[in-house]
């Protein structure tokens, strides 16, 4: 027992025999060395191929983010322009509207004063129609008044109607006088 344990205490587990030590590191060096040559290539292949990538996609995020601050920029600008023109048509429609309420409006005080010229001319003619009217009916009541007055007839015509028109001219003219 002593000796096994002076043989334990020569050996320490946490230092491997050199013939070990020597053999593990000649076959580390062969699996270093293997992948070395075959997998260190495909491993940076691929990491070069994914950069690349990331490269390509960052640059295409750039590009496709440039190209929408142009769209957003024309869009910017064609809001813009649709607005102004808006405005424009707004300003158009608002002064078409003025110059037709302006031409209904002439077209209405021409239309009253047609009506009104229409009346006064129709009042004329019946002024005209009523005087010629009562002319006949006093005339005609004048001549049988005078006849009976004078005792004789006075049923020609064109005394009567100078009669009457010397009666109502002196009528007409007392009035006139009068006002």
């Amino acid at each position: 027992m002593v000796q096994l344990a002076a043989e334990a205490e020569k050996e320490n587990p946490l230092i491997p025999p050199w013939p070990e030590l020597v053999i593990g590191l000649i076959a580390f060096v062969i699996v270093f060395g293997f992948l070395a040559k075959k997998l260190l290539p495909t491993i940076n292949k691929v990491l070069e191929e994914r950069r690349e990538a990331i490269e390509g996609g960052i640059e295409k995020a750039e590009a496709a983010q440039t190209e929408a601050q142009s769209v957003l920029e024309q869009y910017k600008a064609q809001l813009a322009e649709a607005r102004h023109e808006a405005a424009r048509l707004r300003q158009e429609a608002q002064e078409q509207g003025a110059t037709l309420i302006a031409e209904m409006r002439a077209e209405g005080q021409r239309q009253r004063e047609e009506i009104v010229a229409a009346g006064h001319a129709q009042i004329e003619a019946d002024r005209k129609a009523a005087s010629s009217a009562l002319r006949q009916d006093v005339g005609k009541l004048a001549t049988d008044l005078a006849g009976k007055l004078v005792g004789e007839s006075l049923e020609d015509h064109a005394r009567q109607s100078r009669v009457i028109d010397r009666f109502l001219e002196d009528l007409e003219e007392k009035a006139e006088a009068a006002r």
